[in-house]
């Protein structure tokens, strides 16, 4: 198992397009990515933080029944998850069920850009949600047929 790096920290906002505009006016951190997960039940932004490395995530209730709904219902808009890079999602998430820890899903889930994720169960990791985040292989370029 290895962690690369922190990923980003998800906020969860009732608004994302306020949101999206508060970060820009207040701190000049712009959002560089937008998406719509159905699955996830979510609308969100990535902005890019410092040399981009690090982002926030802000994200949005689809529906009312959608876990972001419930965690604003619940607490408030505000911080929601820290998420971890990782070099491998299955071996990682083998790992973390081996050392006792519950995950979310059975199985990696698709996020952000095509990533692959899973969480650790907050009741396993002191009260946070812990995501951790496979990025998307780049697609590779075509390779010339033989004998061409």
């Amino acid at each position: 198992m290895t962690i690369l790096r922190i990923d980003h920290v998800g906020i969860a906002v009732s608004d994302l397009d306020a949101a999206i505009a508060f970060y820009e006016n207040a701190f000049g951190i712009i959002s560089v990515h937008e998406e719509t997960n159905v699955e996830q039940g979510v609308r969100e932004a990535m902005l890019s933080v410092g040399d981009g490395t690090t982002r926030i995530q802000l994200l949005a209730p689809l529906t009312p029944e959608s876990t972001i709904a419930k965690f604003l219902d619940r607490n408030g808009a505000g911080v929601q998850q820290l998420a971890y890079t990782v070099d491998d999602i299955e071996t990682t998430s083998a790992e973390l069920r081996a050392k006792g820890l519950r995950l979310l899903y059975e199985k990696a889930k698709i996020g952000t850009s095509d990533s692959r994720v899973n969480f650790v169960h907050p009741k396993d990791a002191g009260g946070v949600l812990i995501e951790l985040v496979e990025p998307a292989q780049p697609a590779r370029p075509a390779q010339p047929e033989e004998g061409a």
